[in-house]
């Protein structure tokens, strides 16, 4: 583990509620071309969007994944996205499946687990023509399924891909169920009853186009934990929310993973918690970097200051840089 005592935010936002709020209403101000939007089928009744943006010459891509209830269009998507652009890589948002654009396009919810959609999407950039190589980048729950996915091709659970040369992970909720429970909290109320607002319009509007049946819209979830028990559980052959948190849990393959891989996490984040057992594992492994900052929040990282950064997003500039060196590596097979 190392301290990243380089992010010194102002005074104000040493705290990891100030943090989170701000970056969620700050404006963000991303310029980015119009995509090319493709649809990749990932199961019987499920297309993924991803939102692309290609260059005209070989580069490296970046595929960024969002958090629970995000989509491809949120603040941390677009201006990650805005900044790979400007360094001439090629840049593919993907909305997990049923969220944002592509929500008519999903026949089913979406969990935290679902490692093999990423896999499809991934195999898919790395097989066009332009490619030059390949680094995942996942935030919140995003960054569990990016962890997950690279512990499962670590294990051989995957076929390979050789162009993929990095992943990175803000905010990871590679601990599920911890974090589960500290969302539960009370000074965590806002961010879990807004989370289950959104949850439920979900089932509800699901339900309604789908006609499923199971009388999940019709239900009040005590929490996250509660939703996960009655809904994602039995919709997804887990046996309830423990056996859920346990298998979708990246922290179960974090031993497994072999690609350069960089972990951000603040230790003031209010809801993600990462366990001394996975912090063990991630420090055993030589090919995870976990950068622990003492604030920053949740996906936030605000330096309005500035400092050495053109721009007050630090994660994303870590996250871009950490990338780099990985495409520019000795040794890694892809064609830069």
């Amino acid at each position: 583990m190392a301290l990243a005592d380089e992010y010194i935010p102002p005074a104000w936002l040493r705290n990891g509620h100030v943090n989170t709020l701000y970056s969620y209403l700050r404006p963000r101000r991303a310029a980015l071309p119009p995509p090319q939007d493709a649809r990749l089928a990932v199961a019987a009744g499920v297309r993924l969007l991803l939102r692309c943006h290609w260059q005209p010459a070989p580069a490296p891509a970046l595929l960024l994944v969002h958090g629970l209830e995000g989509h491809s269009d949120v603040g941390y998507m677009r201006t990650m996205a805005a900044k790979a652009a400007r360094r001439g890589w090629h840049v593919i948002r993907m909305n997990v499946r049923g969220c944002g654009a592509s929500e008519a396009d999903s026949a089913t919810l979406y969990n935290s687990g679902l490692s093999g959609d990423l896999a499809q999407a991934a195999a898919w950039v790395c097989a066009q023509p332009r490619v030059a190589a390949l680094g995942l980048v996942g935030f919140s729950m995003g960054g569990n399924t990016v962890l997950k996915y690279a512990g499962e091709l670590g294990a051989g659970a995957w076929p390979p891909l050789d162009r993929l040369a990095a992943c990175a992970a803000v905010s990871a909720c590679l601990d599920l169920a911890e974090s589960a429970d500290a969302l539960h909290r009370r000074p965590c109320w806002l961010y879990e009853r807004r989370f289950l607002f959104h949850l439920h319009r979900r089932v509800r509007r699901w339900q309604a186009r789908t006609g499923a049946d199971g009388g999940f819209a019709r239900r009040r979830y005590r929490s996250i934990r509660d939703f996960d028990d009655r809904v994602v559980a039995p919709l997804f052959g887990y046996r309830d929310a423990a056996d859920y948190y346990f298998r979708a849990s990246a922290a179960r393959v974090l031993a497994s993973i072999r690609v350069p891989t960089l972990v951000l996490h603040a230790e003031d984040d209010p809801f993600i918690v990462v366990t001394a057992a996975s912090r063990a594992l991630m420090a055993a492994n030589p090919a995870i970097e976990f950068r622990v900052t003492r604030y920053g929040g949740h996906c936030a990282f605000m330096n309005p200051q500035n400092g050495a950064d053109p721009d007050p997003y630090w994660a994303e500039n870590r996250v871009l840089d950490f990338c780099a060196r990985a495409f520019r590596a000795p040794g890694f097979r892809g064609t830069i």
